[in-house]
């Protein structure tokens, strides 16, 4: 006898339960499921959806009602996340059978928006099916895959609250939304040729539709041209990744001269992976990452035969490698059969653009040709970016289908806070009762799109959360266009000192009962003496972080300049230390003096900055055309053995713990020693000094555990030899993975900061 028939075979009185169930349990087909369990095990009831939370009641014999109970959590679809908020006994009713009542927006919200899906397997066999109605239909999707947060415009998550509002469905689709036992039962994306969003082409002198749309764009790829593509979350630029000439062209014409490209390959073989085997270095790790539900891009070593031109990456080893996550990807990329280009639609910095006009007006004298679509796009959401550095993939941006990203906090926030990051590769935090959600990656803050979508994505997260602010969390630099858009809001405002936030968010990942050393290095963020930090090593907890180390500090010559100009940190170094140096520009006399005086060069202590003096110094990297490329470049030269240099450490009159970095200077110009080992020996001193520092540091002041962050820890090289190096001296070393190191992770950490150190 079956399990359901013994259920119904035991004599019971009848009873009634209602439960409550949380987390994910929106558009991930959960009411479905409970329709299903109910008829299953014999029981009469409801089912509905509240705002983020489900209803469930349900009322039949005790055994069965145990096990209905345990199905709820043990057999929840593959994308629902839930989580039992209540049980209770109710009142039995007259019921017959088992209904899913329609959704009600009443209730407290307890949101959970579920983040962008990626094709499932059903979906992607029926777009291949010939026989299927929904045959090479660009836009397929069911309760388990497809848009959710690019699409959802308020909840509760019905069709009328999101962008296909405005597509009807036609009878068939109609029937298999409203049936139960259909896997396509409430899937609110839901559409199909006869009733769903549809493809355009536009070129110079061609116009297109529906398949015919997507023909022409796989013969524009063909023939070397540039195409915007309208994705999920926004547009991507896309052109054949065999071809230097269409690779040339593209950098050319978005001005993007250096930095690297993202790579989509083609779903091929019995894995799907033959495509990225030919090209790339896979292992175990690399390989889950790519194929994660997420799709995300993973970074990922070239092989020494790849075909791949080295304009993908220049000067690198690593190509930011992609598979399809959309139908439209995959009819794209079968219909190409090699490689593409994907890389984001956007003027440099800026969120990905969305509009089908907008796009045109802004990438016209990028793209040749533009692959539309008519489903609208609610807000953008840019690919998310993972490098595996120590056996563990860590997140470098979060974006679509990781993002809205949700926590559960240890304590209960005082009141709604809203933490509004820095000012590049900003990303936004809200948090209130004992959660919190980080945004998907906005940009760098510089343009005044950048303004605008950095402003709608504070308000849409509070809307569709259904929590308002009560108090802002923003960094200590009053310059930051997000500090300055925080102080002018009529709200308790909270200024987080920049690597506070970094240790913050580090300490909340990897435990916030420790005592954390954190060393904290990036490119630069204001410190508490006013100067520029980056190099720091940070004592204690969050709400009560003591600087304790950091390097010698030295004056910048043009201050933010710096940054994208990184011979000005070498020739800082050199002027510092008395040394020559070689100019590369013409009015370095004039700059020298200026800096002699102080004028435009404030003092900085960030590690960032050596690492771009570095490469200047071997000769990478004097003017970057994108931020971190001289850095970048000078890991990808690290080659061979070297041994590291014992930096001298010594207290200053404070008891800062002062790491001094003249002897990489006089190693790193030590021309009859390769640049390769040179670049090498940076990377392996720099890791040296941190244990240096942890041991000296730990003598005195014992700490529970070592935290890397900061922009600089994206630095494979450098974290994986720092990890090791920590760990074989005896101590418990962390590296962020769920929360970018970089400045996208600020937003969470300011809210942490805030909070332990405010209340």
């Amino acid at each position: 006898m079956n399990t359901e028939r013994r259920l119904h075979a035991h004599d019971a009185t009848p009873e009634a339960r209602r439960w409550l169930m949380g987390g994910r349990v929106q558009g991930v087909g959960y009411r479905a499921c409970v329709f299903s369990l109910a008829r299953r095990f014999g029981l009469s009831g409801v089912v509905q959806n509240l705002t983020g939370e489900v209803l469930v009641e349900a009322q039949g014999e005790p055994a069965a009602l145990d096990a209905f109970a345990l199905a709820l959590l043990a057999e929840a679809p593959p994308l629902a996340r839930p989580q039992v908020v209540s049980c209770v006994s109710i009142p039995l009713r007259a019921l017959s059978g088992f209904a899913i009542l329609p959704s009600s927006g009443t209730a407290q919200a307890s949101i959970h928006i579920p983040p962008d899906n990626y094709l499932c397997a059903d979906c992607r066999r029926e777009l291949r099916d010939p026989h299927d109605r929904r045959y090479r239909y660009p836009f397929i999707n069911c309760t388990q895959c497809g848009p959710r947060y690019t699409l959802i415009t308020r909840m509760p998550y019905d069709r009328p609250n999101t962008t296909m509002a405005g597509f009807e469905l036609c009878p068939a689709c109609r029937a298999e939304y409203e049936d139960p036992g259909d896997r396509r039962f409430h899937a609110q994306p839901l559409a199909c040729p006869v009733c769903g969003p549809q493809l355009s082409f536009v070129a110079a002198h061609e116009h297109a539709a529906g398949d015919a749309a997507l023909q022409a764009c796989i013969e524009s790829l063909r023939r070397g041209e540039t195409v915007a593509v309208k994705g999920i979350g926004g547009y991507h630029l896309m052109c054949d990744a065999l071809n230097p000439a269409a690779i040339a062209r593209l950098r050319g014409s978005k001005h993007r001269p250096h930095k690297p490209l993202a790579v989509m390959f083609p779903w091929q073989g019995e894995d799907g992976l033959q495509s990225v085997r030919a090209e790339l270095q896979l292992d175990a790790v690399t390989e889950s990452a790519l194929i994660d539900a997420a799709r995300p891009i993973v970074l990922i070593r070239r092989r020494v035969e790849s075909i791949l031109p080295e304009d993908i990456a220049p000067g690198l080893f690593e190509i930011g490698a992609m598979l399809p996550y959309s139908p439209l990807h995959y009819l794209l990329l079968d219909g190409f059969g090699q490689p593409l280009v994907a890389t984001s639609g956007n003027v440099s910095g800026e969120p990905v653009l969305t509009d089908n006009a907008e796009a045109e007006a802004r990438l016209g004298k990028v793209a040749q040709v533009f692959l539309h679509h008519n489903r609208p796009i609610a807000r953008p959401a840019d690919d998310s970016v993972l490098r595996v550095i120590a056996d563990q993939p860590r997140l470098l941006r979060a974006g679509r289908g990781i993002t809205p990203l949700e926590f559960e906090l240890p304590f209960n926030l005082p009141q709604p806070l809203l933490a509004v990051g820095g000012h590049m590769k900003n990303a936004i935090a809200l948090g209130w009762d004992r959660r919190v959600v980080l945004s998907p990656h906005i940009g760098d803050l510089d343009a005044p799109r950048s303004l605008e979508i950095f402003e709608q994505v504070s308000a849409d997260l509070q809307q569709l959360y259904g929590v308002t602010a009560s108090a802002i969390a923003c960094d200590a630099h009053p310059g930051y266009a997000s500090s300055r858009w925080a102080a002018k809001l009529d709200l308790p405002l909270h200024r987080v000192q920049h690597h506070h936030a970094h240790a913050s968010a580090l300490a909340f990942e990897g435990g916030l009962d420790k005592t954390w050393l954190t060393f904290a290095w990036d490119g630069v963020g204001l410190g508490d003496d006013g100067t520029l930090w980056g190099g720091e090593a940070l004592l204690g907890k969050p709400g009560a972080w003591r600087r304790v180390a950091s390097f010698k500090p030295f004056r910048l010559p043009g201050g933010e300049r710096a940054s994208r100009e990184p011979w000005r940190s070498a020739a800082a170094l050199c002027w510092e230390s008395s040394l020559a140096w070689a100019s590369p520009v013409r009015d370095a006399v004039l700059l020298k003096s200026a800096w002699e005086q102080g004028l435009n060069a404030p003092l900085t202590s960030a590690a960032g900055r050596l690492f771009d003096a570095a490469s200047s110094l071997l000769g990478l990297c004097d003017s970057a055309s994108h931020e971190g490329q001289g850095p970048m470049l000078l890991e990808a030269a690290a080659q061979g053995t070297a041994d590291a240099i014992a930096l001298p450490l010594r207290e200053n009159e404070s008891g800062l713990l002062v790491a001094d970095w003249a002897p990489l200077l006089h190693a790193l110009r030590r021309e009859e020693v390769s640049v390769a080992q040179r670049a090498l020996q940076f990377h392996a001193s720099l890791a040296h000094c941190i244990v240096a520092q942890a041991r000296h540091i730990h003598a005195r002041m014992p700490f529970d555990a070592v935290g890397l962050t900061g922009g600089v820890f994206q630095n494979k090289l450098l974290a994986e030899l720092a990890m090791a190096q920590l760990a074989a001296a005896g101590f418990e070393a962390h590296l962020p993975q769920q929360v970018p190191c970089n400045d996208g992770g600020l937003a969470l950490g300011q809210l942490i900061e805030a909070t332990y150190r405010h209340g």
